[in-house]
């Protein structure tokens, strides 16, 4: 039985409220170019894996939409059009446009210093403004990397609050550069934006996102997903492939916003891109779209391609609006080209699933006419090398033992323990040990975080310097007890 003739029976069984059958169904057209996008999903048409939704749009509406694959493994639903997922970082732009609504609104400046409104963070010495945390130019630590090191990465058993969050970054005594010096995509600013529109609308940033943007649009299957227990109708369920060629469940457990939560669908997508074209939002102004595309520069005056949660670019010689998205058990993809007012979008919950090509691919079908000649630059950015790792070396036991012990980071408010284990140093964290590799006697790292422990004028370690990705100078002090003076 092909699967996506069950989607009108198995998705009216499990919604609570009747619905037109064309809102619950894969009731679009088909045509020989749409025969051609559905071989492109071929491998995830099926009852036993997850796969994703699409929405092809051409000159405000829907040309073609479907789901391939299941929504929900457990009880065999299918996706369909209808189904809501999480669409990762693709929700920055809508945290952008309730900014630049209050912009609009004369509640807050773009240039305001972030301290205004969260005045708990540190003063950096230069002022970091709302305008840096949209273009990815505050400096800001990566809140990932920092759950990550408190033994709380996303995705793991472990969640986080908006408030510790906000805590977390405000003990943060460095940047990883001088605010506008450079641009380094990171999730805290929009976190950050989203906590500011909490602060300046005086409602939650989810119900300021609904009243000033999902409901005027008509968008009634979207919203900031900031309630873990909320009842989702037709939520399609998040996973990652095992090792056996399995699935297992993936849950987010924070309810942190901003930089991610939204959830929607394909079919509520259209509103959206649509609004790119005829603002409906704010004052129903042309200028709140021009807000929105105004794109960053450095401190040097260079412009960046990045704007308002949009990244503009091109494509086979066309020009493009997009973003990519991924949460813990779905990745999206949004590509807009506006000349053509045609929009490709792809939600997937599959942790694995590599949207951003297939969105391309379904362009180069329905652009033929206007597409120039692919070039070969893709496969050039991608055979690029990385940084090399530092050879491993050999210690002993006695050397290894030498720094061994408790250390205690005021930043991150956590201890890391030492303790030698069958001839390798290892790292004790929220009950878990990891093996870390030595370069040298004062130099360790696992995965892509490095470590250089330091030494008093005794030559006894006295704490360490810890950098992660673009997160340098982070330091530890070695401690007697486990209670931090």
């Amino acid at each position: 039985m092909n699967f996506a003739l069950a989607s009108i029976f198995i998705v009216a069984l499990f919604s609570s409220a009747p619905l037109p059958a064309q809102a619950l169904s894969q009731a679009y057209p088909h045509t020989e170019l749409t025969a051609q996008v559905d071989e492109l999903f071929t491998e995830w048409d099926t009852e036993d894996s997850p796969g994703a939704a699409i929405g092809i749009f051409k000159d405000g509406r829907i040309v073609y939409a479907r789901g391939y694959g299941a929504a929900n493994l457990d009880y065999g639903i299918p996706l369909v059009p209808q189904s809501v997922l999480r669409i990762g970082s693709i929700s920055k732009q809508f945290a952008a446009m309730c900014i630049a609504i209050l912009a609009e609104q004369g509640k807050l400046s773009l240039d305001d210093n972030i301290r205004t409104y969260l005045p708990e963070m540190p003063d950096y010495g230069e002022p970091i403004t709302i305008r840096h945390l949209l273009h990815h130019t505050s400096g800001i630590r990566e809140y990932l990397t920092l759950v990550e090191l408190i033994g709380k990465p996303e995705g793991s058993g472990f969640g986080y609050t908006t408030r510790e969050l906000v805590d977390l970054l405000a003990r943060q005594q460095a940047l990883n550069f001088k605010p506008g010096e450079r641009f380094s995509y990171t999730n805290s600013g929009y976190f950050l934006l989203a906590e500011i529109v909490t602060r300046v609308s005086g409602t939650r940033a989810s119900a300021f996102a609904q009243e000033n943007v999902f409901d005027p649009l008509g968008m009634k299957s979207t919203r900031f997903y900031d309630d873990r227990n909320a009842i989702i109708r037709n939520q399609a369920m998040g996973y990652s492939q095992e090792r056996d060629g399995g699935y297992r469940l993936d849950i987010l457990r924070s309810n942190v916003i901003g930089d991610l939560g939204i959830i929607t669908t394909v079919e509520d997508f259209l509103r959206w891109d649509n609004n790119f074209y005829d603002n409906q939002l704010g004052a129903g102004t042309q200028d709140l779209i021009d807000t929105m595309f105004e794109r960053g520069r450095t401190n040097d005056g260079d412009e960046l391609p990045y704007a308002f949660g949009l990244e503009f670019g091109s494509y086979r010689g066309l020009r493009t609006m997009e973003h990519s998205g991924s949460a813990v058990g779905y990745v999206a993809d949004f590509l807009q080209f506006p000349d053509q007012r045609f929009s490709v979008v792809i939600f997937s919950n599959l942790s694995s699933f590599r949207p951003g090509l297939l969105a391309q691919q379904i362009a180069d079908l329905y652009l033929v006419d206007y597409l120039e000649e692919p070039t070969d630059s893709a496969a050039e950015g991608r055979s690029r090398s990385r940084p090399r790792r530092p050879e491993a070396v050999t210690l002993s036991i006695e050397e290894l033992g030498t720094v061994v012990g408790d250390f205690y980071s005021d930043e991150l408010d956590v201890f890391y323990s030492f303790q030698v284990s069958e001839g390798s140093l290892q790292l004790e964290l929220r009950g878990n040990r990891l093996d870390l590799t030595p370069y040298s006697a004062d130099r360790f790292g696992w995965g892509r975080r490095e470590l250089s422990f330091l030494r008093n004028g005794n030559g006894n370690v006295s704490g360490f310097v810890l950098e992660a990705g673009g997160l340098q100078n982070l330091r530890f002090r070695k401690v007697e007890s486990r209670i931090p003076k």
